[in-house]
Formats: C-alpha cells, sequence, structure tokens
C-alpha cells in the first residue's frame, strides 16, 4: 500500500491515477490547493494535514504503508518571496515531521517531489544532476533542504529514497477528466489557453531582450503523465531494491521560448492571443533545459509527449472544463 501525500494535486492527482492501476493507494490531502474530484474513488482518500502528527499517525497505525510520495509542498515562487514562513513551514518543518513518523513505523521507502528551482540561476544550459545547486527563493531553497535531509535520514537511519526533479510540468490527463487546475493560476501555458477562451484580456511576456534567439526565456515542458511514469518507475526500482539513494532530473531535454509556447497555442486553437511585453522578473535565468540521461540509463524512461502533444492534451481539459 502506497501513502500519497499531496495526491489531490495536479501532479498528484494524475500519479495516483496511474498508480491505482497497480497497487491499493491511500491520499492524504488538506485540499488547501488540491482537488477532492482529481482523486478516483478507487483510492483510499483521507483529509488531513501532512504537519499534523496525530492524522499521520492515525494512518500508519491502521494502515500497512510500503511507502511514501510526497507532493504536498507550496509552489508558487513569488509567494515563497513574500512569505517565506509558510514555505519553511509547510515544506521542511512538516516533510520533518512526516519522516519522522515513516521512521517509527519503520516506513523507509520514500520518494521526494523537487524542482528544477534549486538550481537557482544555471551556469549551464542543459543541467544534469550534478549542476551546482544555488536556489534564489524560499521556495527552492526548502526543496534543496529537504534534498539535505533525506541524505542525513538515509545515513542515520537506513532511509531509501529518490528525489525528482522536475522542471516546467504542464498537460493533462488523455481522459481530459484532470488537468492543470490552480488558483491562482501561474502557469504559461493556461494562463495561454485561459486566455484564448476569452478568460484573461493578454498575456503579459516577462522579458523579451534575453539572449535567445526571438529574446524570450526557454524552458523545457514536461508532460504530467510523463512525470506520473518517472514516480512509478522510481518507486518500483526503490520497492524491488534495484536502488537505495538517487536523485534525477525529470524534462524533456529540450527548450521552447515563451513565444514558441504562444505560437503553438495559437495554432493548436486556432485563435490569435493579445501579447504585451514588460519587464524581466528577478532571478529569470534564459535558459533551464534538463538532461534526463541519467533516469534513461537508469529507468529507461525518457519523455514520450512533445510540446504539440502537450498542449494538445491541455487544451482538451480547457475546453471541457
Amino acid at each position: 500500500m502506497i501513502l500519497v501525500v499531496g495526491g489531490c494535486g495536479y501532479i498528484g492527482s494524475h500519479l495516483v491515477k496511474e498508480l491505482i492501476k497497480e497497487t491499493e493507494v491511500i491520499v492524504l490531502d488538506n485540499l488547501s490547493t488540491g482537488h477532492r474530484w482529481a482523486v478516483d474513488d478507487e483510492a483510499i482518500f483521507i483529509k488531513g494535514d501532512l504537519g499534523e502528527r496525530k492524522d499521520l499517525e492515525n494512518i500508519f497505525s491502521k494502515y500497512q504503508i510500503d511507502a511514501v510520495m510526497h507532493f504536498a509542498a507550496s509552489s508558487l515562487v513569488g509567494e515563497s518571496v513574500v512569505n517565506p514562513s509558510k514555505y519553511y513551514q509547510n515544506n521542511v518543518v512538516s516533510t520533518l515531521t512526516l519522516l519522522d513518523v515513516m521512521m517509527k513505523y519503520n516506513v523507509k521507502k520514500f520518494i521526494f517531489s523537487s524542482t528544477a528551482a534549486v538550481y537557482g540561476l544555471p551556469e549551464e544550459s542543459l543541467l544534469t544532476e550534478k549542476s551546482n545547486t544555488k536556489p534564489i527563493n524560499p521556495y527552492g531553497k526548502s526543496k534543496l533542504m529537504i534534498e539535505k535531509i533525506l541524505e542525513d535520514y538515509s545515513n542515520a537511519y537506513d532511509l531509501n529514497y529518490i528525489t525528482l526533479r522536475y522542471f516546467n510540468a504542464a498537460g493533462a490527463h488523455k481522459s481530459s477528466l484532470i488537468g492543470e487546475d490552480h488558483n491562482p493560476e501561474t502557469h504559461l501555458i493556461p494562463l495561454i489557453l485561459n486566455h484564448l477562451l476569452g478568460k484573461i484580456d493578454k498575456i503579459s511576456v516577462f522579458g523579451n531582450d534575453y539572449n535567445t534567439e526571438d529574446g524570450t526565456c526557454i524552458r523545457d515542458y514536461i508532460h504530467v503523465t510523463d512525470l506520473a511514469r518517472a514516480h512509478i518507475l522510481a518507486l518500483n526500482a526503490l520497492l524491488n531494491g534495484k536502488k537505495k539513494v538517487e536523485t534525477y532530473n525529470l524534462g524533456n531535454g529540450k527548450g521552447y521560448s515563451v513565444n514558441e509556447v504562444i505560437k503553438t497555442c495559437e495554432v493548436i486553437t486556432g485563435n490569435k492571443a493579445v501579447v504585451e511585453y514588460v519587464n524581466r522578473r528577478p532571478g529569470d535565468p534564459a535558459y533551464l533545459v534538463a538532461s534526463s540521461e541519467k533516469i534513461n540509463f537508469d529507468l529507461d524512461w525518457k519523455a514520450n509527449y512533445n510540446l504539440k502533444e502537450i498542449i494538445e492534451s491541455a487544451w482538451s481539459w480547457h475546453k471541457k472544463r
């Protein structure tokens, strides 16, 4: 039985939809940002908080948990800058509570959702797991802190874990039953699609003077179902003893500029976007692209969806909603 904390959120719900095909799943979520409707009834749902020890004790004392998958982090970069307390409390302190309850009940398998934000302002255009980690905001710092804590717990308590560093998750499930639904929405692709549906007046592009081909930032987009599949491969590698401690990047290995993403959305939807170029945001690197060669070699994983397919799946979801 696998415990998925934060399983009602965007990425967590897509993972649960795939994982319930293989094993029993318990979802713990406080529904502060996730949606109860996003999780299939085949999964056991428990409303509770990652930071509340009694909520965790109730689960671990009642169920035989084989591994834990953690998606329950706060993840808005801008919010983390103005409210760092929330991020260190929820992302670091609450995760420590989870890890300590896991150790009490001798649950030693853990999948951690990390982020490309741990790299900060990259020194190279293609990032590997050995690239320097210098996060520049509390969100990225909180994730890197957990990565360091996991190292120490592994050394001291024999915790086996895999850390997965995401780049830009996007897209929706092929059924169009679940997809990206944040409030507020900050991600580029759903913002563009909402604009093209008439829900937003225009698209603001932060900077068109970067040292890139068209002057806009270049990012690596990965379909959320590809992410889910990587989590399951990582989980199986822990459960069968193939891996004990590992860190992997998850991306397409190819970058697309903001302008390229807008144009692709226009082609798929048949609508023209109103674009406004505004000043750069502090700390936005020109390039943020993942090398996923390591997980491809170790776990035979690679991204199946290209940018067009990612946006097509997201468009199907947005239209249905």
